[in-house]
């Protein structure tokens, strides 16, 4: 029987696929140029996905989370909310669906953090550091396999959602829905690699995601309309990026307002990676 491989294993059979670095490239002092980085990344990222490959049940929350949260909203919830709104049950898939995409891509995000966190009590990242690569590519490449995780439970989000009455009739929109999530995710992930920098392991990281999640997606649109809150709530939702996504969302997806949550999405998400993205990147260069 073969032995599993390591993740340093794996990162050595990435590296070795990749282009020979050049001499100026290993000294620690010199600039890494874009190819460079480019070029790192992309084994990195092999790494990752060979990881993956070795390890398939690091999927199961891509796989089964949107189906678990669609049959339970839909079906506990549905009815009465669906009710409110005007339609009964499949009204409420037809508004539900949409914000479930913006949870996922907050849900998901937290997964880096746990991830990079695990790799530095194991060693691999300082392994990563021992290398001649740039630093950044290893953050880069962490975001590019999370996202490939988002786009994936997105897509069973969406099949399941069909499969029990959601219409797609806008592919367009849809698109643009699932390129919105998608950058915000990217934005959120750079939080949460600093979380994992900076705690001391993977369930503390998982408590601080769990106490930023919470408030983010239960006062939010995602789950029913923020009609019936009182005021000093609704103006928290009115900037809660959670809620701009999934009114975004929903607005693209099956008709209605877009402009307010987009530009409500766009803003946070600009925001947050142009503030988290340097400290990230920082926090694993300076971490000892």
């Amino acid at each position: 029987m073969s032995s599993r491989p390591s993740p340093t294993t794996t990162l050595d059979e990435a590296l070795r696929a990749a282009p020979a670095i050049s001499t100026a490239t290993r000294a620690a002092d010199v600039r890494i140029p874009l190819r460079g980085h480019l070029r790192h990344t992309g084994a990195l990222l092999r790494r990752n996905l060979l990881w993956i490959r070795q390890d398939p049940e690091s999927m199961f929350d891509a796989l089964l989370m949107p189906v678990i949260f669609t049959l339970l909203f839909v079906y506990v919830f549905g009815g009465s909310i669906g009710q409110a709104l005007g339609g009964g049950q499949h009204r409420y898939v037809q508004y539900v669906v949409p914000g479930l995409m913006a949870m996922t891509s907050l849900s998901m995000a937290q997964g880096v953090g746990t991830g990079f966190n695990q790799d530095f009590n194991s060693g691999v990242m300082d392994r990563f550091r021992s290398l001649p690569i740039g630093r950044g590519s290893v953050l880069f490449a962490k975001i590019a396999v999370e996202l490939a995780r988002m786009l994936i439970a997105t897509a069973v989000l969406l099949v399941v959602g069909v499969l029990v009455g959601f219409d797609i009739t806008d592919w367009p929109g849809l698109f643009a829905a699932v390129g919105l999530a998608t950058l915000f995710a990217s934005s959120i992930m750079w939080v949460f690699l600093t979380l994992g920098v900076i705690m001391k392991n993977a369930q503390s990281v998982q408590a601080m995601g769990f106490l930023t999640l919470f408030p983010l997606q239960f006062g939010s649109s995602i789950f029913a309309p923020t009609n019936s809150m009182p005021g000093w709530l609704r103006h928290f939702t009115d900037y809660n990026p959670m809620s701009g996504l999934a009114d975004a969302a929903r607005g693209l997806m099956v008709g209605g307002p877009v402009a307010h949550g987009l530009w409500v999405t766009l803003a946070w998400s600009v925001g947050i990676t142009a503030v988290m993205a340097p400290v990230a990147i920082h926090k694993f260069r300076t971490k000892t």
